[in-house]
């Protein structure tokens, strides 16, 4: 059968990384090793997946009157938070046998590549991919 769509953006929530909701780790290796397998299914059908994931398992925006905390300083806590679990779901899906990359609007080279539009499309674009 022949995939409806050739490339797909699929949107993780931060909050879907957590598994059971009464644990205290913010990341589940369950659920990590799931969505790399299910993804892993989706390329293999040839489908190209690009991933948007945020970080509210991790940190979640607040209040600057009640946290102290200004609404910028909080926004890139929010940046760091959606690396650190793209880093997770890349792990996972490299585990499983899924080649990626990883970008970020903060400029951090030794763990994500600078994100780029046009570099995103490319890699998109390249063979294998």
């Amino acid at each position: 059968m022949l995939p409806k769509y050739k490339r797909i953006l699929l949107k993780i929530s931060g909050e879907s990384l957590m598994g059971d909701k009464n644990s205290f780790d913010p990341i589940s290796p369950t659920i990590i090793a799931q969505y790399a397998q299910d993804i892993k299914q989706i390329t293999e059908m040839g489908v190209q997946v690009a991933l948007v994931i945020g970080g509210g398992n991790i940190y979640r925006g607040m209040n600057e009157a009640t946290s102290g905390i200004e609404r910028a300083q909080g926004d890139y806590m929010g940046m760091l938070a959606t690396v650190i679990n793209g880093m997770a779901v890349q792990s996972g899906l490299e585990k499983a046998g899924v080649y990626t990359r990883l970008q970020s609007a903060i400029k951090m080279e030794q763990i994500a590549e600078p994100y780029i539009r046009r570099r995103a499309i490319r890699h998109l674009e390249k063979e294998g991919w």
